[in-house]
């Protein structure tokens, strides 16, 4: 049987070339991962048009949680940090129930795993590094206030012009150049911006949890469907039942 142990589902936006790779490559054995398109329009992975694209990938999402859920997963992800960004903390939870009701699967955030993990870690003041749009960071920002954490520090990477052409090298940077002594846990948000190569290199030189859309998003799906393996390698989160 596919998927003996659990079966996980990930809604993943057009162009994104990263949630998949990084997904395969967390994937224990027994657990079987499964994906499928949002829908939107425009050039996938530029800043400008995000909230464009948001509103149309929100506009087909019932249809989109339809065709994943025919894989019958234990769990659905939307694989799109931004998305809960856009919507903000009351409009995301009235989305997930209804979405939940309908098609009776579990569905979760990207950025709920995100909120998750960082409790899990005990962690409370954050440094937040972002691929966006300074207005999307600045959303996300406000997203992680809004569950109670404290943004200490905050940055967009420079010079995007595509978040699918950017590098786990540059992510690295990021995530460096936005710590500080006060900062608990770095957290790299976007599931296009490659992490999973760095985020173990990062903990080792900054001395404190670092975490991404990536590794919160895998980490909340194994625990919520019941599969407890660790996985070295990719930072302390991964390490945590």
């Amino acid at each position: 049987m596919i998927g003996w142990r659990a079966r996980l589902g990930f809604l993943v936006p057009p162009g994104n070339p990263t949630v998949e790779a990084e997904m395969i490559a967390l994937a224990p054995e027994g657990v079987s991962v499964h994906f499928h398109r949002m829908v939107a329009r425009g050039q996938p992975g530029a800043p400008d048009g995000q909230e464009e694209r948001n509103r149309m990938m929100l506009a087909h999402i019932d249809e989109s949680v339809e065709m994943l859920a025919l894989v019958k997963p234990d769990i659905i992800a939307i694989a799109h940090t931004a998305t809960s960004y856009h919507l903000g903390r009351e409009r995301e939870a009235e989305l997930l129930a209804r979405l939940q009701e309908a098609s009776g699967t579990r569905i979760v955030t990207a950025f709920g795993s995100v909120a998750r993990a960082l409790q899990r870690l005990d962690v409370r003041r954050i440094a937040l590094g972002a691929p966006y749009a300074r207005e999307t960071m600045l959303q996300g920002k406000a997203h992680l206030e809004a569950h109670g954490f404290e943004v200490v520090r905050c940055e967009n990477l420079a010079g995007v012009t595509n978040i699918y052409d950017e590098t786990a090298e540059r992510a690295y940077r990021l995530a460096r150049s936005i710590d500080s002594s006060e900062v608990e846990a770095v957290f790299l948000t976007g599931t296009g911006m490659p992490t999973l190569p760095v985020l173990q290199a990062l903990e080792d030189d900054l001395g404190k949890p670092v975490i991404s859309s990536a590794s919160a998003m895998m980490w909340n799906a194994l625990r919520l469907t019941g599969v407890g393996q660790l996985l070295s390698g990719y930072g302390r989160l991964l390490t945590l039942d």
